[in-house]
This record gives structure tokens, sequence and C-alpha cells, in this order.
């Protein structure tokens, strides 16, 4: 019987990368995570940074300690990629916003290589194909769709992970501006509240993205992670977030024009999450039906995973 596909993670130390790394360390992947010498200075937003607060010094060490390849190389270095590539079977990219464009060296990388069976570019968000959301993330948005069309155009075998909201990004917060925890005096909903969103968090996003590695239906597909007990509206949530407290809350609902004037007028990161928040709230970006032929819904091909709900998530802030 042949051994499980080697995965190769791009981005390995970022806010999803670490968590592919373990759950394919978990699944008994091969894992190899590519590494430059000399990273980049990033100041990370403070929510960001409370949702991931391990180091990136600290995880190679642990990753190395648990069997992970560790790949010297760059992406600016065709060579290196390509040369890292072709020891594996799947390559999977979590960079940030910033570097979704230069996805287009991986694409070349891969092409070069000849070997690969799957290639899961950073997409790890809401569906690209069936979004309405406003600048500035809107932007990115159709930068992903746009590596989506080259990926397809060059005949590489792919999967597209549709995640919609981390919980720690969306969830941790309540979707309030500076804060890192639930609010439990005030809440401020953008529209009125009852618009369906899919919570996840990140560290089953990792396990959901290493199933569908491991999947030969998700090939050329794209998988979409909106959970039973997670897929909730902003009202929904508040309320069990209430009962949790043992109080009522103070609820402003804050109509789309407002927001938008808002998302206007803030500079980033706070205009970057709330059009996050408004894509989800008011536009409903994770509410559409699936297509079988190109689409695979994650809680049905995967019932097996025991995911963390919101109900458990928010337990963490009694």
């Amino acid at each position: 019987m042949a051994g499980k596909d080697r995965i190769l993670v791009l981005g390995p130390t970022g806010a999803i990368g670490r968590h592919i790394v373990w759950a394919s360390v978990k699944a008994g992947n091969p894992t190899y995570v590519l590494v430059r010498d000399t990273p980049p200075t990033v100041n990370k937003p403070r929510l960001v940074t409370a949702a991931n607060p391990e180091t990136r010094e600290e995880l190679l060490q642990n990753f190395q300690n648990s069997g992970v390849f560790l790949i010297q190389g760059d992406m600016n270095d065709h060579q290196s990629l390509v040369n890292a590539i072709k020891q594996v079977d799947v390559v999977i990219c979590s960079f940030g916003r910033l570097l979704i464009e230069d996805q287009v060296k991986i694409i070349a990388a891969i092409k070069e290589a000849g070997n690969i069976k799957r290639f899961f570019p950073s997409e790890f968000g809401l569906d690209v194909d069936r979004q309405d959301a406003v600048e500035p993330v809107r932007e990115v948005f159709e930068e992903k769709a746009k590596i989506r069309r080259i990926i397809e155009a060059e005949g590489v075998p792919y999967t597209y992970l549709c995640c919609h909201a981390f919980t720690g990004y969306f969830l941790r917060n309540l979707a309030q501006i500076d804060t890192t925890v639930p609010p439990r005096d005030k809440i401020f909903i953008q529209g009125d509240g009852n618009v369906k969103g899919a919570y996840v968090t990140e560290a089953d996003v990792g396990t959901y993205t290493v199933e569908a590695v491991n999947d030969p239906n998700t090939l050329n597909k794209a998988v979409h992670i909106r959970l039973p007990a997670n897929y909730l509206t902003l009202n929904e949530i508040v309320s069990l977030w209430e009962k949790k407290i043992g109080k009522s809350i103070e609820k402003i609902y804050v109509p789309e024009e407002e927001v938008l004037k808002d998302i206007q007028e803030l500079s980033f990161p706070n205009n970057y999450l709330l059009a996050l928040y408004h894509s989800q709230q008011i536009r409903g970006d994770a509410v559409y039906e699936i297509d079988p032929t190109k689409d695979v819904e994650a809680s049905q091909a995967y019932p097996h995973v025991k995911y963390t709900t919101v109900d458990e998530y928010l337990n963490q802030f009694l």
C-alpha cells in the first residue's frame, strides 16, 4: 500500500500555515516546510498576535522536533522553489494578503517540477467566485480569483479551500474593533444581525485541509467549510454569549451606509476588518448553494471530524 502524499507548506509560520503543518503531521503525511534564512519583520495587528502567540522561532523548533522537514529556500529563488517542490506530492500555500499575486512564481515552479498531484493556493476565506465584498478586501479577493484562473489555464491540478471566518479574527471579539475578547456590556452589530456566517477555528481549518489533501474526490474542486453548529447569525452568537455570562448586552445595530462610511474613514487594520465583517454580516457572502460537480461541503464529506463549536470556543473567555 502506498504511503500518504508528501505535503509542502509555504508560509508555515503564519496564522493558518502553522495549523496546516500540525494537521499534516497528525494525519501521518510526510510534512515539509519552506523556510527563509532571513524572514522579514512584520508588525502584525493586535488581534492577529492574540490569536497566534507562538513565535516563528518557537514554531520552527517545534516542527523540527515533531519530524517536519525544514527546507531552506525562498519563493523569489526559482531554483530553490523547484528543488523543494520536487521532493513532495502536494503544495499548500498559506501566504498572507500581500503575497497573493506572487503565487504565479509557485505555479511556474510547479509546472517546471512536473510532479505535483495537487496545489492548494492561498485561499482560506470566503469563496472568491461568490463574493460581493467592498474595498479594501475586494481587491484581495479579486487577486485570489485571478490566481484561480491562472491555475486553471495552466492545467495545474488544484483544490480551493473556502473556510470563511476564522474564530481568531471574527469570534474571539464578536467582530468588534480594537478588542481581543468578547464584550460584556455593549456590542455593535452590522446590519440586522440575522445573516448567517460560517465560523471555524484555525486548527480545524488545518484538519479539513489535510482531509481534502487525502481525498481524491476534491481534485479540481472547491472545499467549503460551513459546519452545522457554527453556521450562525451574529444575533444567535450574542445570545449564546449572554447565556454564558448571565447577563444581557446592549446591542447597537449599525446600518450598512454607516458601516461603509466607517470603512472609508478608518485606517488599516480596522478598515480591513470592518470590510471583512461587512462581507459576511451584511452581504451574506457565506450564504449560497454549492454545485456538486465542482464543490465539496466539508461537513458532509468528513463527518468523522470532531470540530470545535462556537459554543465550545467561547468558553475560554469565561
